[in-house]
């Protein structure tokens, strides 16, 4: 029940931190580029910091994929991955949710911001092997210590470098289509996102394969 709690909080605050700041760089600025900077920023500092509270408790995944990724590596059963899994699912709802009370928004939004093209989904592919990739090459050289910074480095750099602006993350994904803000996605376009998270997952697994099969 620690690790559950520990996940759907850390996804929560994630969220909230995602969809927040997005919403306040939109107070502040009509500027789309400001504002995607204010948005990443935070997003890189909230993320380290809950990674580094959180991962000795649960291991910090916050991430349908990064859990999944373990079940096929053995490290986590299928009941503990249906577990985590709905437990992110339910933080990022539950951090859209607050997100938008924070910032005097209804509570429950429908996201209408449409992000849909072969392009954005190749993007979300990119991201998310780059994590898996992060990630698993950083627990196979048992350099534990870094990884709340290479995560969050990665999904920093990951929101200007692709074009879908790096979701990476089905929970996330989800959470998203409740806020009709400059985070939100459209709930239409969110089976694609999280179809192509799910393959960029197994193509990080891959790789992580390939760069580690003598080890």
């Amino acid at each position: 029940m620690k690790k559950l709690i520990s996940e759907y909080l850390g996804t929560t605050l994630l969220v909230a931190i995602v969809v927040g700041s997005g919403i306040m760089a939109t107070d502040l600025t009509k500027d789309v580029g400001l504002q995607l900077l204010i948005n990443t920023i935070a997003t890189v500092f909230g993320l380290a910091v809950l990674i580094l509270i959180l991962a000795p408790i649960s291991g910090a995944h916050f991430n349908p994929v990064v859990t999944l990724v373990d079940l096929f590596q053995g490290k986590s059963s299928l009941l503990q991955f249906i577990q985590y899994a709905f437990a992110q699912v339910l933080g990022a709802i539950s951090g859209a949710f607050l997100a938008n009370a924070m910032f005097d928004h209804p509570i429950v939004e429908t996201a209408t911001k449409v992000r849909s093209g072969s392009n954005l989904y190749l993007a979300e592919i990119v991201a998310t092997a780059g994590l898996i990739l992060v990630i698993n090459l950083l627990v196979s050289q048992k350099n534990l210590t870094v990884i709340p910074a290479a995560v969050a480095a990665w999904i920093g750099s990951a929101y200007f470098f692709t074009s879908s602006t790096s979701f990476a993350n089905p929970a996330v994904t989800i959470g998203r289509t409740f806020t009709d803000s400059f985070a939100g996605i459209a709930p239409e376009c969110a089976p694609q996102f999280i179809a192509a998270q799910i393959l960029g997952a197994l193509i990080g697994l891959g790789l992580v394969k390939v760069l580690t099969h003598d080890k």
